[in-house]
């Protein structure tokens, strides 16, 4: 059976079956042939209750944890349930860009109801039709004078978008595997990086592969996306609704723009269909990969399209990134050839190199952290986390035009919008042994704000001794915020592994 693109739906091999011990199993398979006609009763489910809305879902949640072969046939009409049409609503933010329609969130409220009920009768007798998004650009992270694209659906898209994860991730939830971190519910990047420095500070890895995939979110091929999806996914309804959105397009300079491969980053959609394409095309496989192929030590962790892996053994970092890189090729993804590279790394890092006399070790950078190899105070080995100083010095820059376009707002509203933005800094960056890159971070953004003062008015002087007054006012104290990543991951994990 083939799938219209002259692709055999056999040619995903099946994977081995999952092992429980190992965090949130995998699909048994890894691909399988598309249903055709009526799936056997044993395989699909049909959701057909009128309960409360989270009995009815938690029924999902329950059936697909048992099953997980098993095949949902009747899903749109959690989707189009008003409530969860108006949650949706709620928990988009109110001040969010308009689409293509000009329509906001406080205008598209004052007839929510009466709005809401529209939409879901739409939605349940297939007239909704998805809007192209608006093409916006933002600076990248990091790379002054590059920009990322990004889509703004209209509202409506948002909201219906929003329900359609919640109801997925209910399935998908029960499928993904402990090493994937990224948009998912209760995890987070630190989460990602503890587990990461957890795994090389307790495992025998001493060579780390960090790779970058090359555009991942424009490479995306739409077709294998669909049968990915099929395979949980019987409800030709809710799977019609994701291909509307992969279809409508971007608006572009008043030209709409379609294609067959990529989805448009910026939508409620976006997260997780990237996570169930990289489930199937890579997650599965590495699990799989470990399993069969690897007889040294073997970890892995991913937080989105960006990943890290560390070996054991040279040898098997060189094969597992040559075989990735075919297994990539087979559904439409490359890695980045810059930016991919396998590096020494781990407890015997530093003696192995300067023994042969290569200098230090090398880093990697995953999440906006510097992975380093390091000493604790004890003279043990850590894995030293250190703000990138890419990262840095954007937040900077970004820092200094912003206090020029505020230049002659009052000092008080100042120093608040500095406050919020250490505060943000703080939280994010504030691990453990990163406390010298605050601290400079801190002082960095003093230097600014007094040269921003110091521009106000001709002849305005401003003495180091009155800015320091400001200083203490306004900017916080930097402060470690984040426990050590043995302690948050023992206590998250509670024994078992999110590294496997």
């Amino acid at each position: 059976m083939t799938n219209g693109r002259g692709k055999s739906d056999r040619s995903i091999e099946p994977a081995k079956s999952p092992n429980n011990a190992e965090g949130p199993a995998a699909e048994a398979t890894e691909g399988r042939e598309r249903a055709k006609g009526n799936s056997p009763e044993r395989n699909v489910l049909r959701t057909q209750g009128r309960e409360s809305t989270p009995s009815t879902l938690e029924r999902v949640r329950q059936a697909a944890r048992k099953d997980k072969k098993q095949r949902f046939t009747a899903l749109l009409h959690h989707i189009y349930d008003v409530e969860r049409l108006r949650a949706a609503y709620l928990a988009t933010k109110k001040d969010a860009a308009a689409g293509v329609d000009g329509e906001t969130w406080e205008h598209y409220g004052e007839a929510l109801e009466a709005n809401l009920q529209d939409l879901s009768l739409r939605l349940k007798r297939g007239a909704y039709r998805a809007r192209p998004v608006r093409r916006v650009y933002i600076p990248k992270v990091g790379k002054p004078g590059e920009l990322r694209p990004l889509g703004v659906p209209a509202l409506e898209d948002k909201i219906v978008q929003r329900a359609t994860v919640e109801v997925l991730n209910a399935i998908y939830e029960q499928d993904f595997l402990g090493f994937s971190y990224g948009f998912r519910p209760r995890r987070s990047p630190h989460q990602a990086l503890d587990a990461l420095a957890v795994g090389i500070g307790t495992r025998r890895v001493n060579w780390v592969l960090d790779a970058d995939i090359r555009k991942f979110y424009d490479t995306l091929d739409q077709g294998w996306l669909v049968e990915f999806i099929e395979h949980r996914i019987a409800d030709r309804r809710v799977v019609r609704l994701i291909q509307k959105w992969l279809k409508a397009g971007v608006l572009e300079e008043g030209k709409r723009v379609q294609s067959e491969i990529g989805t448009v980053q910026g939508g409620s959609i976006s997260p997780l269909l990237s996570n169930i394409y990289l489930h199937y095309v890579l997650d599965l496989w590495v699990q799989r990969w470990r399993k069969r192929q690897a007889h040294g030590d073997v970890i892995f962790v991913r937080f989105a399209d960006d990943f890290v892996a560390g070996f054991q053994h040279r040898h098997e970092a060189e094969q597992f990134l040559a075989e990735l890189r075919e297994r990539f090729a087979r559904f439409g993804l490359q890695l980045h050839a810059d930016k991919t590279r396998i590096v020494e790394f781990g407890r015997f890092a530093e003696p192995n190199r300067r023994d042969r006399g290569d200098g230090k070790p090398e880093t990697f950078n995953f999440l906006g952290f510097t992975h380093s190899c390091g000493r604790t105070r004890k003279g043990h080995f850590t894995v030293l986390r250190q703000t990138m100083r890419q990262r840095w010095q954007a937040k900077l820059r970004a820092l200094k035009e912003e206090l020029r376009r505020r230049m002659h707002t009052p000092v008080r509203e100042q120093g608040a919008y500095l406050r919020a933005v250490l505060l943000g800094h703080f939280r994010y960056y504030g691990v453990p042994m990163n406390g010298p890159a605050l601290v400079a971070f801190r002082a960095a953004v003093g230097f600014l704000w007094h040269t921003a003062l110091r521009h106000r008015s001709q002849g305005n002087h401003l003495p180091w001794r009155r800015m320091r007054r400001f200083l203490r006012r306004w900017l916080p104290v930097p402060y470690i915020c984040h426990p050590y990543p043995l302690v948050r991951l023992r206590v998250l994990t509670q024994g078992g592994s999110r590294m496997r």
